[in-house]
């Protein structure tokens, strides 16, 4: 039968859950507070955990945010309470716990629900989702390759301009398979000796560099000189430039430390010709994983995804994706239905191209508006080709190469510039 633990500050509850379940075969561990609960998960992984909210050292959410946030929460959780609410309720299961009982607890309630808690166990074990599910999509088997190459020869890797569930993908694509995940960026407690030697083995993740408060940048610096002695692979996120964390107060040397080796992401607005396959695998994806219904894009939806032009990036495209499964009244996504949510999203219709490109041909309007295209962002960048290979997503070989068949002769001057 199954191992549950059970949490509660009351002896009385916990010794009376405990005989009930005994009785029907389970092997029962007792925590009387958050410290020894984060004990015994430290040393086991329980089948299912009865976890009380009201409890006087550290409350049943925040315990269950804790083990959300360091990679533990990969047991189904019932949450228990005398004074529920449905805020609560709402709030426990945003986080990860699978129900909710209130006290005083019925037997048949009692027993109903942990049978369905461990029925649907093996829901909490779905594989999170990485670039594997990109296999077919040469953009992102290219950036899993160069992810790999780059994090085998560092213990921190930088993810330039990225952020979200883009990065966490990529972090997700390093991190070994059940190995604990650690991810700071939803830390609200400082981060201790005992978290990390819990999470040793185990990748650290930062969403976002530039959205990080001091308590999350102290976990940061904190677990930054204990990598090496845990085994730890830090993955951080940037959307903003490093320059600008500096000029935001962080660390001149922390921020050095922490962009040594890094890896641009590839702008989605400068690859629409993948933008249908990747929203399409996503898709599969997420329907595989019982996120979404079954659904397909049209043809025509697929090029309507391929000319919008996503100032969101890449977490525009993959919230557009899940909203279109969501959304959509028929199994085929058509056109029609992402150019409603597309211009719901911008608050009105997307801009048509110039004129001038939908005169000519396919090979001339390309090459015109990729002239056009490299003339801004040279512009922008001041001919600094560094800035401009991480702002187009192209390798610098590529970069110069695209150049010249552009006709647009730069010589030097990008890489003297700053």
């Amino acid at each position: 039968m199954a191992q549950i633990l059970i949490v509660d500050d009351e002896m009385g509850i916990r010794e009376l859950l405990s005989e009930i379940l005994a009785d029907e075969g389970h092997s029962i561990t007792l925590a009387e507070n958050a410290a020894a609960a984060r004990k015994v998960r430290a040393d086991m992984r329980p089948d299912l955990v009865l976890l009380d909210i009201w409890m006087p050292d550290t409350d049943g959410i925040s315990l269950l945010k804790e083990w959300a946030a360091s990679g533990l929460l990969t047991m189904p959780v019932v949450m228990m309470s005398g004074h529920g609410t449905i805020d609560s309720a709402v709030e426990a299961t945003r986080i990860g716990a699978s129900d909710f009982l209130e006290k005083p607890i019925a037997l048949q309630k009692l027993l109903a629900t942990v049978k369905k808690a461990l029925k649907h166990e093996t829901v909490l074990q779905k594989k999170p989702l990485t670039l594997d599910a990109f296999a077919r999509s040469p953009l992102l088997k290219d950036l899993k390759r160069r992810l790999e190459q780059a994090a085998a020869k560092t213990s921190v890797l930088l993810l330039k301009s990225a952020s979200g569930s883009i990065a966490e993908i990529c972090a997700r694509t390093l991190q070994t398979h059940r190995t604990p995940w650690l991810d700071l960026s939803t830390a609200s407690t400082p981060l201790t000796q005992e978290m990390l030697h819990n999470a040793s083995g185990g990748l650290v993740f930062i969403a976002d560099l530039a959205q990080l408060g001091k308590l999350q940048q102290m976990n940061l610096v904190f677990a930054l000189e204990r990598l090496e002695r845990h085994n730890l692979q830090m993955v951080a996120a940037s959307s903003r430039l490093l320059p600008a964390l500096v000029d935001a107060g962080w660390d001149p040397l922390l921020v050095n430390r922490l962009g040594e080796v890094w890896v641009a992401l590839p702008q989605i607005s400068g690859h629409a010709d993948d933008v249908p396959e990747i929203a399409s695998l996503l898709l599969a994806h997420l329907a595989e994983r019982g996120e979404v219904p079954l659904r397909v894009f049209s043809s025509g939806a697929r090029n309507a995804l391929r000319l919008h032009h996503w100032q969101g990036e890449w977490a525009e495209l993959l919230a557009a994706v899940k909203n279109l499964a969501l959304s959509a009244l028929d199994e085929e996504i058509a056109a029609d239905d992402v150019e409603r949510l597309l211009r719901s999203e911008s608050g009105s219709a997307t801009s048509p191209l110039p004129a001038l490109f939908l005169d000519q041909p396919l090979r001339e309007a390309r090459e015109a508006f990729e002239r056009m295209y490299f003339e801004y962002h040279l512009a922008g960048e001041r001919g600094n080709m560094t800035r401009l290979a991480e702002k187009t997503g192209l390798e610098r070989t590529h970069l110069y190469r695209k150049l010249r068949q552009l006709g647009l002769n730069i010589g030097r001057r990008g890489d003297e510039r700053e």
